[in-house]
């Protein structure tokens, strides 16, 4: 960051939210830039999609809300629940307006502001090698700004964002089923389904456990991010020397080239978001079924996480943004454990 085989039929479900926010409004309606083009995953095949209408039912836009704005003190204004969405009029709305000076500063990962004559962003397209479609479809645009298709924020700018619009991260879920020491696969006594584990980082800016995972560069596939992130945030492959990061390369291609489908596209409910900048992510669930392959990889945290460990995978994870969200739709599609609940 310094951010293919189960099925064949491809089920994509947008965010219910976001297909209720670019629904056209009687009296007006914002301008939506540029025709609409399927969102490309950048070079290997899409087998499974579980984008479930459901899952801004069960995150509906709260982390996106959460005050102070990350590595902040800055405040949003309050938005409450029935005025997150853009189709509920609000004339008394009045956003903070914050963009952190780490983006202001003109990285080369983050966008000028809005209004500089050198910046003509071609908002829901591919512009160049910077992906500014969403997965989620069609966003509009407000006074040459992206809107947030999930709703109000009480935050204007792009906060700790570098894009305008979507920013495109990767999240790799590595996981193995939990065997003893015998080598015997371990079964959760209430649920009597084989108990799941991933892999997790601490993340170093604000200490939470998360997939380690992050931002695709521009011009780059989500295969080439998954496997980098993962080499960076949980095998620490930028402080290795150069034989040794050829030799992990060969691992990680085995470990990458195994049977995986993808979990979720789409909006991510991050308190990084802004009304104007919001995070999208891939999700893709590499499983090691004998658990061989990651034995000959040992974990060591790097970049920017300062832990990593294999976690037990259940319905008492409290883990960064959205992540809990992914890790539960991994284990409903493995049949795993998830909860004691029957």
């Amino acid at each position: 960051m310094a951010g293919r085989h189960l099925a064949k039929t491809v089920v994509t479900v947008s965010l219910s939210v976001t297909l209720a926010s670019v629904a056209v409004r009687p009296s007006s309606r914002p301008n939506i830039q540029a025709s609409g083009s399927p969102f490309s995953s950048g070079g290997f095949l899409l087998n499974f999609v579980m984008s479930g209408s459901n899952f801004t039912e069960v995150n509906p836009h709260k982390k996106s809300r959460t005050s102070p704005y990350p590595g902040s003190n800055v405040e949003r204004s309050e938005v409450p629940n029935e005025k997150v969405s853009w189709l509920v009029e609000w004339r008394e709305y009045s956003p903070v307006e914050y963009t952190a000076r780490s983006v202001l500063a003109g990285p080369i990962w983050a966008d000028p502001q809005v209004g500089e004559r050198s910046f003509s962003p071609k908002f829901n397209e591919k512009d160049g090698l910077v992906e500014r479609r969403s997965q989620n479809g069609l966003y509009e645009v407000e006074n040459g700004r992206p809107r947030n298709p999930a709703g109000r924020t009480g935050l204007a700018g792009r906060g700790l964002l570098g894009r305008w619009g979507p920013n495109h991260a990767a999240d790799p879920i590595l996981t193995r089923w939990k065997r003893d020491a015998k080598g015997n696969t371990v079964i959760h006594p209430v649920s009597g389904k084989n108990v799941l584990q991933f892999v997790a980082i601490k993340r170093k800016d604000c200490g939470e456990w998360a997939i380690p995972g992050g931002m695709v560069d521009p011009g780059e596939k989500i295969s080439t991010t998954l496997k980098r992130e993962f080499g960076e945030e949980a095998m620490n492959s930028l402080q290795k020397s150069r034989a040794e990061r050829q030799e992990l390369e060969k691992d990680l291609h085995r470990l990458f080239s195994q049977e995986h489908f993808v979990v979720y596209q789409g909006y991510v409910d991050d308190p990084r978001n802004t009304d104007n900048a919001w995070m999208e992510t891939e999700a893709v669930n590499y499983h090691d079924e004998t658990g061989e392959i990651m034995d000959h990889l040992p974990l060591k945290a790097g970049d920017d996480a300062k832990e990593v460990k294999w976690v037990d995978v259940n319905d008492k994870l409290k883990l960064y943004a959205s992540h809990s969200r992914f890790i539960q739709l991994v284990a409903e599609k493995r049949g795993a454990h998830w909860s004691e609940e029957l």
